[in-house]
């Protein structure tokens, strides 16, 4: 990989009862079903990786995005297609996964790039999302041309493969690079026949944009959304959905010009009480306010 308002589930009690109680499932009936980033449970999975799939699934998730593929480990010891049989085990498919693509990006090196195309065709992903982009590489208007560039090109490699490429941005892409942004220049410089954009809303909102204005000025490109919600006193912190300053009503009314098609809650901080906790609160405050 995102939304939610007046049920606030922070007592640890009531977020746990978010994994017991069956009405509390995070599956958004006739409307889109809630999916989670699974980097908010980092310090979990690679400990015990089907014990943690298990959680989620008794949470009421029904999409993950995964993150941390190699070629070496590939996902936390188990391959492709063993992590394909315990989502689907658990009643759980995997839209999108982040996937570091560094070399790619650095040097141009497609090793990286055709194994995450590879996992992602075994777990029947649409989407190799591009998480990250090395400070070394965007330091000004040219690194991202360039950086645009590339990613049309894997895009194509995608397509080929039957696979969609979306990149997630932090804060970073929205520094100004002379007149524009490095953000803008993506989306300017990416083919959207090729690219399309997951969309962080967290990070939108802290870097003083509008994702509504997003849409509006590129609709139907923000094909995918992180949903974390921003704490009332430190904004450098995350809060559980419904918790926090961001107001995700509005942004879930214009989903159609967005172009959303999934979205993942995601934690990257202040979990409270515990990270599955957290995330369970965030789901169960989607599903009863937002969708």
């Amino acid at each position: 990989m995102l939304s939610r308002r007046s049920f606030i589930l922070n007592s640890s009690m009531a977020a746990a009862a978010a994994l017991l109680v069956p009405s509390f499932a995070c599956v958004a009936s006739d409307k889109k079903s809630v999916g989670l980033q699974l980097y908010s449970l980092r310090d979990e999975l690679p400990k015990d990786v089907k014990g943690t799939i298990a959680k989620v699934a008794k949470a009421g998730f029904k999409e993950v995005e995964t993150y941390g593929f190699s070629i070496k480990d590939q996902f936390w010891g188990l391959t492709p297609a063993e992590f394909k049989k315990l989502l689907d085990d658990n009643g759980l498919t995997a839209p999108s996964g982040h996937y570091g693509l560094g070399s790619y990006l650095t040097d141009g090196n497609t090793e990286e790039l055709k194994a995450a195309i590879e996992a992602a065709k075994v777990l029947g992903s649409e989407y190799v999302t591009i998480p990250w982009l090395d400070e070394s590489i965007r330091k000004s208007a040219e690194d991202y041309k360039k950086i645009a560039v590339k990613i049309n090109e894997a895009g194509k490699l995608a397509k080929e493969a039957g696979i969609r490429l979306a990149y997630h941005n932090h804060n970073f892409e929205f520094d100004k690079q002379g007149d524009t942004t490095g953000y803008e220049i993506l989306l300017k410089g990416t083919d959207k026949n090729l690219v399309d954009f997951e969309l962080d809303l967290y990070w939108v909102v802290r870097s003083g944009n509008d994702p509504i204005k997003l849409f509006k000025e590129n609709p139907g490109r923000f094909t995918m959304w992180h949903v974390k919600d921003m704490d009332k006193a430190n904004p450098a912190l995350n809060a559980e959905v419904g918790t926090g300053s961001i107001n995700f009503k509005p942004i879930f009314a214009d989903a159609k010009l967005s172009g959303m098609k999934h979205f993942f809650v995601e934690h990257e901080t202040n979990y409270k009480p515990n990270p599955m906790e957290s995330v369970a609160a965030s789901c169960a405050y989607i599903k009863k306010e937002i969708i």
